[in-house]
């Protein structure tokens, strides 16, 4: 797609010109999600313009590696040439009708390649607008094919310690962070939680693990009968700031839940797309979900497109003569909305063609050496990772683990500090979260760590080195 060159420069000298207004609107008018607005409004804001690779440009011009994805879902970089093309072609055929009774060929064709490459089982594909309603959905469905199967007695839920599956009622019940969910606790269901595997707070991987397994079973055999099923992050857990799944913990985990007949829901909202170097991570152990809720990367980052995916079995629940009640009764305006699924298609086929999860498995390698030196860092404590997903945990005492104060505000102000040299990124409490976008390259990946280094060193010892 040609820019037109004069466009392009009237309109960022009004952009130049306009800072001072933009930014008073911005803070007059708009209420930010994550946010402490009386800590934002206190600041110059920054207001990004245009996209262009991996690099943001706010409105005064400077240039910013997009260090986390644009919150965790940009695949290809910022303004794609094809991704562009997807939109404008069926933006001249139509750019929305309802998926209420009615079909539209982009979503049909996305959901035929959706479950060409989902793990093998899963069968059918139900759309939505984000990661929150499709683990919504999915939250629903579960207890629902129970309902149509005549067994009403299954209908609590087990989540994991520190999940987070989004911020719709549903999704909030079955998310285990405190901060984020502690306040609506009278409006929320109460799962059962057991531990999420983490090695370095709990003497390793073994026994990690091990802690796991002997909680979910020990409540599969006194509850499995009450249970409908269990919602997963899998192999990475994000928002509770990047927490690495052992090797075959989830696989051990879903023969369980097998077992004793308790439904398996993987949310691949974060972790889907080849974002931890497979196409999905129930992949690295070979699982097969019963229900799978995808999202983020799934528009390669452009347009809000999620999907449910289930197997036919769950399917086959819903299927029924009308009279007997059991549809599904669930739908979003914007479910299946030709535009979005357009650019997924597309952004798809762009993956397959360049490779690009092949590619990030590779760049895993890159990164994990790129990251090694920052362990001799003395405020450093951990360092996770799984493909292009990292979470650097800071601490006050390495020996000890001691982490920092939340009030210290450690992981905000190394944020605070990388902006100012570049680079884009979102902290969870003490972790610094890096999660650059799949086509990052070798040199682009060092450069960002390179930020990275220094913005941990001049917070937390006050010092760069040359």
């Amino acid at each position: 797609m040609t820019v037109n060159k004069y466009t392009l420069t009237k309109v960022v000298i009004w952009l130049l010109n306009n800072y001072a207004e933009l930014s008073a609107k911005n803070k007059q008018y708009v209420w930010h999600p994550f946010t402490q607005m009386k800590d934002y409004v206190a600041q110059e804001p920054l207001i990004i313009a245009r996209g262009e690779g991996i690099k943001l440009f706010d409105v005064n011009g400077k240039a910013y590696y997009d260090g986390f994805s644009s919150v965790w879902l940009n695949v290809h970089g910022h303004n794609v040439p094809e991704l562009n093309q997807a939109i404008t072609e069926q933006l001249d055929q139509i750019a929305h009708s309802t998926l209420l009774g009615m079909a539209n060929v982009p979503s049909i064709l996305l959901a035929e390649k959706l479950i060409n490459l989902a793990p093998e089982g899963l069968s059918k594909v139900f759309y939505s607008d984000n990661g929150a309603t499709a683990v919504e959905i999915s939250l629903k469905m579960a207890f629902q094919y129970w309902q149509n199967r005549g067994q009403t007695g299954k209908y609590s839920f087990i989540t994991m310690n520190n999940a987070y599956h989004g911020d719709t009622i549903g999704a909030t019940s079955v998310g285990a962070i405190p901060l984020y969910h502690q306040v609506y606790k009278p409006l929320l269901f109460s799962p059962h939680v057991i531990p999420y595997p983490y090695p370095y707070r709990q003497g390793g991987e073994e026994a990690a693990v091990q802690a796991t397994l002997s909680s979910l079973e020990s409540l599969l055999k006194e509850r499995a009968h009450e249970i409908a099923a269990m919602i997963v992050e899998p192999v990475v857990q994000g928002a509770s700031g990047m927490i690495i799944m052992p090797d075959g913990c989830l696989k051990k985990i879903a023969e369980l839940l097998r077992a004793y007949d308790v439904l398996l829901i993987a949310d691949e909202v974060a972790t889907g797309f080849g974002r931890t170097g497979k196409m999905f991570a129930c992949e690295h152990d070979g699982v097969v979900p019963d229900i799978m809720a995808v999202a983020k990367g799934l528009t390669g980052g452009y347009l809000p497109v999620a999907a449910t995916l289930v197997t036919e079995q769950i399917y086959d629940a819903f299927f029924a003569d009308y009279e007997e009640q059991k549809t599904f009764f669930h739908g979003h305006s914007f479910t299946g909305n030709p535009l979005g699924c357009a650019v997924a298609l597309a952004n798809l086929r762009l993956m397959e063609e360049r490779g690009v999860v092949q590619q990030v498995a590779q760049k895993a390698i890159n990164l994990d050496q790129l990251l090694e030196p920052l362990r001799d860092l003395p405020h450093v404590g951990d360092i996770r990772q799984k493909g292009l997903m990292a979470g650097i945990e800071l601490v006050r005492d390495k020996e000890t683990k001691e982490p920092y104060h939340w009030n210290e505000r450690i992981g905000v102000r190394v944020c605070q500090i990388a902006r100012e040299k570049g680079l884009l990124t979102r902290p969870l409490g003490n972790v610094i979260v890096f999660i650059p976008p799949l086509v990052s390259t070798p040199e682009e990946l060092a450069d960002m760590v390179r930020i990275l280094t220094e913005s941990i060193q001049d917070v937390t010892t006050g010092e760069t080195e040359e």
